[in-house]
């Protein structure tokens, strides 16, 4: 039986007002076309047929009824998207580039290594104890990159790929502690987690709660001494930064380090599609690529391995879909959470919100990246965007702008907004975002 918690899983379905969540959690991000295939039907059987992708590239089915529980959970397993064994479906949380093992920029492949790291957090039952929120990064150097997600433990290739940087309670764009080669990435990650379930208190489930109460050097003391090899931490180390990525969100066609082909993104209007988007992606994927997609954490699906000469096609046909292939539509720079549609702590319609406000912003040239938030919890993103919506009660939203040094969504540029007015006030401000 899968352990209490208030996250979803692919084996514990948690209610919400629309009915249950199960979430998918996909190796990589990855998903074959036939597993796709699987997730549609199962929810358009068992569920609502809406499903969501989240920012830790993600899937999740809505909707769920509590009668087609068990049948749900039965076809997914089926379609081998479950854990090898039921405690460790929530501590499977990697994240990777999408682009992993395409991207040009990427120092090397990193799923491989991701494929061992995620053999070690299935097949140690004592590492089973992780929270279901407790998660990894491992980058790659990729161009195509979300860096700004905080985790518990991060690794980041270094230039020529041999070694990786890490740091704890944090993303690559953070100063980082130490080095180890990659035939040492293993042993750290193993030992970092086995320390901190040493640690920590029950009350203290993330590496940022522990190390609220203990020095970083003291646990990067205790690290090395369990450890079989000495720790990078030279003066070379400490000058390197990870260069940053993008702000906006990716789509359209990307190349490929493999020759003459592309990767195609495409946006989830508010990080949802239906089973049969999702059944028109799976045929895509294997009409025009390698019959797999990847989700991304940008709420998005990236098609690899396409011919360049047929991408401006399926691009056609991605959009066809109802899915957003131009950063000038404005829809694809808005991101929403469930909102009091479907979610009790929801102060606003959120979605509804996002569609109205991406409806006002098509009349004039402002692209803003904006979050709209139902409560403070900001669910819906795992980073600070540039604008945030924050809902009040009546529905009404306080504006913020993410600013250096601010705490929080950053500095409160008005307290009490309508769609209508917000729209007026990006409107007036079009260099709050990009021009069409």
């Amino acid at each position: 039986m899968p352990r209490p918690s208030a996250c979803p899983g692919l084996l514990r379905i948690v209610p919400a007002l629309d009915g249950g969540i199960c979430r998918v959690k996909l190796a990589g991000g990855e998903l074959s076309s036939a597993q796709a295939r699987a997730i549609a039907a199962a929810a358009e059987t068992c569920a609502s047929g809406v499903l969501e992708l989240t920012n830790r590239s993600n899937l999740q089915i809505r909707g769920v009824r509590d009668a087609d529980q068990a049948e749900l959970i039965r076809r997914l397993l089926d379609a081998g998207l479950g854990p090898r064994v039921a405690g460790a479906d929530d501590v499977r949380n990697l994240l990777l580039s999408p682009g992993a093992g395409l991207d040009p920029a990427a120092e090397f492949d990193v799923r491989p290594l991701a494929g061992q790291l995620l053999d070690l957090l299935q097949d140690n039952p004592e590492l089973h104890a992780l929270s279901a929120k407790f998660a990894l990064q491992l980058d790659g150097g990729e161009a195509l990159a979300m860096l700004e997600h905080p985790h518990d433990l991060w690794l980041s290739a270094l230039p020529g790929g041999e070694w990786l940087a890490f740091g704890l309670a944090g993303c690559p764009l953070d100063k980082p502690l130490a080095a180890v080669t990659r035939a040492q990435a293993l042993s750290l990650v193993d030992a970092v987690l086995h320390l901190f379930l040493e640690l920590a208190e029950p009350s203290q489930t993330r590496m940022r709660q522990l190390l609220g109460a203990l020095p970083v050097e003291e646990f990067l003391q205790r690290l090395q001494a369990r450890l079989p090899f000495t720790l990078l931490r030279d003066e070379s180390l400490q000058s390197w930064r990870r260069q940053p990525a993008s702000t906006v969100p990716p789509l359209g066609a990307l190349a490929q380090r493999q020759a003459g082909r592309q990767m195609l993104l495409a946006g989830a209007p508010l990080g949802r599609i239906d089973a049969g988007q999702l059944r028109g992606l799976a045929e895509l994927a294997e009409r025009h690529g390698d019959a797999s997609l990847r989700l991304t954490p940008w709420q998005g699906v990236l098609l690899p391995n396409i011919a360049a000469a047929a991408s401006a096609g399926v691009l056609t046909e991605l959009a066809a879909l109802g899915l957003l292939v131009d950063v000038r539509e404005p829809l694809s720079q808005l991101l929403a959470c469930t909102g009091s549609a479907a979610c009790a702590k929801g102060l606003a319609d959120t979605k509804g919100d996002a569609r109205q406000l991406a409806t006002l912003l098509a009349a004039g040239t402002a692209r803003p990246q904006v979050h709209l938030c139902g409560c403070p919890r900001s669910c819906a993103a795992a980073h600070t965007a540039s604008f945030t919506l924050l809902a009040q009660a009546g529905g009404r939203y306080q504006l913020y702008q993410r600013a250096a040094g601010a705490a929080g969504f950053g500095r409160l540029l008005a307290p009490s907004l309508s769609i209508a007015e917000a729209g007026e006030w990006f409107a007036a401000h079009p260099e709050s975002g990009t021009s069409a």
